[in-house]
C-alpha cells in the first residue's frame, strides 16, 4: 500500500518534469540546428537522442551491473519497440510528420542494419558465450555511427550560409536543461511504474520489455510529440531513429561488458524477431506518401497493442 501511495507523487513529478523539460528541449534543438547551419535531424540523431536514451542506458547498464540479464535486455527491446510504433504512433495523431527521402536512405537503414546485427549476434552468442567480444564489436560499430553523423554535421555546415555564432552557446545551454528535465521527469515516472508493478507481483522481464520500456521511452514520446505539434518533423523523427540506434550499439554494447544477457533463449529470441518485423514495417510507413498519417499512426498504435497483449499472454499460447 505504501509503494501505491508513493508512485502517485512520482507519476504527477514526472509528467511536470517531462512536459516543461521537453518543450525548452525542442526549441533548443531547433534553434541551435539554425545557429551552426546544419539540419535539425543531425542535431536530433546525435543529441537529442542521446539524452532521450539516457533513462535507457541508466536501467539497462545499472541492470547488468547488478546481474539482472532480463531488466537489462528486456528493456532495450521494449522500449526499441515502443519508440517506433507507440511513439511514433502517438506523435503522428497529433500532427502528421512529413518524412524525407534522405531519412528512409541513410538514418533508417542504419537503424535497419543495427536491428539485423542485434539479431545474428543474438545467434552467434555474441550477447552471451562471447558476450565481452560482442560488446567491443558493438561500440565499435557505435564510434563509426557516431563519426559519420559527425562528418555529415560537419559537410552540412561547410556548406550553409546560415551559421551565425551569436546565441548558440545559450541554445546549447537550453538542450541540456531540456534533457535534464526530460530525464528526471522519466525517472520519477519509471520508479512509480516499478512500484505499481511489483506490488501486482509481474515477472522481471515482463516488467522491462512493458511498463519499465515504456517508461524509459517517455522523453522520445513527449520530446517527437511536442515536435510533431510544433511542426519540427526533422526532430520527430530523428530522435526516435538515434534513440533506437543508441540503444542497440550503445546501451547493449556497454551492457554486454558486465553479463551474458541471456539473448539465446526462446522469449528473448522471439521478441528480437518482433523488434526486426517492426522496424521492416516502419519503412513502407515512411516510404509511402513520405508522411506518417494519423491512419498510419492509429495502425502502429494497434500493432503496438498487439505487442503488449502478445508479451502478457501471447507468448505462452505459442512456447
Amino acid at each position: 500500500m505504501i509503494s501505491m501511495i508513493l508512485a502517485v507523487p512520482a507519476f504527477i513529478i514526472g509528467v511536470l518534469f517531462l512536459w516543461k523539460g521537453s518543450d525548452i528541449l525542442v526549441d533548443g534543438t531547433s534553434k541551435t540546428a539554425a545557429q551552426l547551419g546544419v539540419s535539425a535531424l543531425i542535431i536530433s540523431v546525435l543529441f537529442v537522442g542521446f539524452g532521450t536514451s539516457a533513462p535507457e542506458f541508466a536501467i539497462s547498464v545499472g541492470a547488468a551491473f547488478q546481474g539482472n540479464s532480463d531488466i537489462s535486455l528486456g528493456n532495450v527491446i521494449g522500449s526499441c519497440v515502443a519508440n517506433l510504433l507507440l511513439v511514433l504512433g502517438v506523435a503522428s495523431i497529433i500532427r502528421p510528420i512529413k518524412v524525407k527521402k534522405s531519412i528512409i536512405k541513410r538514418e533508417a537503414l542504419i537503424l535497419l542494419g543495427s536491428t539485423v546485427f542485434l539479431l545474428v549476434a543474438s545467434f552467434f552468442g555474441f550477447l552471451d558465450d562471447y558476450h565481452i567480444i560482442g560488446g567491443i564489436i558493438f561500440l565499435i560499430l557505435f564510434t563509426i555511427f557516431i563519426y559519420y553523423f559527425i562528418y555529415c554535421a560537419k559537410k552540412e555546415r561547410n556548406n550553409s550560409n546560415k551559421y551565425n555564432n551569436g546565441k548558440t552557446v545559450r541554445n546549447i545551454l537550453f538542450i541540456i536543461l531540456g534533457i535534464a528535465g526530460v530525464v528526471a521527469g522519466a525517472w520519477f515516472l519509471i520508479e512509480s511504474a516499478i512500484l505499481i508493478a511489483d506490488f501486482f507481483s509481474i515477472p522481471a522481464f515482463i516488467i522491462a520489455i512493458s511498463m519499465v520500456a515504456v517508461g524509459t521511452s517517455l522523453p522520445e514520446l513527449v520530446v517527437t510529440s511536442t515536435a510533431a505539434y510544433k511542426g519540427e518533423s526533422d526532430i520527430a523523427i530523428g530522435n526516435v531513429l538515434g534513440s533506437n540506434v543508441f540503444n542497440i550499439l550503445l546501451i547493449l554494447g556497454v551492457a554486454t561488458l558486465f553479463i551474458e544477457l541471456k539473448a539465446n533463449t526462446p522469449e528473448s529470441i522471439a521478441h528480437l524477431w518482433i523488434l526486426l518485423l517492426v522496424t521492416l514495417v516502419i519503412f513502407p510507413i515512411l516510404y509511402t506518401g513520405y508522411k506518417i498519417s494519423r491512419i498510419k499512426g492509429v495502425f502502429m498504435l494497434v500493432f503496438y497493442s498487439i505487442f503488449i497483449w502478445y508479451t502478457f499472454f501471447g507468448y505462452q499460447l505459442f512456447f
